[in-house]
């Protein structure tokens, strides 16, 4: 190799060539790629706009009934409970009322029977004595 630099023009030049090759190709590139995105978009748009839009109509009008039918099983559940809770209160009433009669009864009976026995043992304990 000589040292002349007419022998390395041409090699440059190919250099030139191949970067210039390089960079339209890099730009067609980023410019497909472009396209590819800008179609893939659109169809996922249209694919939402047939496909998914509907679906998530029916949806929110079942989350709509469900919503619905939720509030009024917690309005029946809480009116159970409000029944539930006064027939036990009822229940209770009545059974303090029956044990407070019951009492007065078995009070009344005790007291009876406690003076028969006080007249049975003031009669034996009179003959006793006679």
């Amino acid at each position: 190799m000589s040292g002349d630099v007419s022998s390395l023009a041409t090699p440059l030049w190919i250099m030139a060539g191949l970067s210039i090759l390089e960079a339209l190709l890099i730009i067609a590139m980023g410019i497909g790629g472009y396209l590819v995105y800008s179609r893939v978009m659109t169809l996922v748009a249209d694919l939402e706009a047939r496909q998914i839009a509907p679906i998530r109509e029916k949806v929110d009008a079942i989350l709509v009934d469900v919503k619905t039918v939720t509030s009024r099983v917690a309005h029946q559940t809480e009116r159970v409970d409000h029944a539930v809770t006064g027939t036990i209160n009822r229940v209770d009433e009545t059974a303090a009322r029956v044990r407070a009669g019951m009492s007065d009864k078995v009070s009344q009976a005790a007291g009876v029977v406690r003076g028969v026995r006080a007249v049975i043992m003031s009669v034996l304990h009179r003959e006793s004595h006679a």
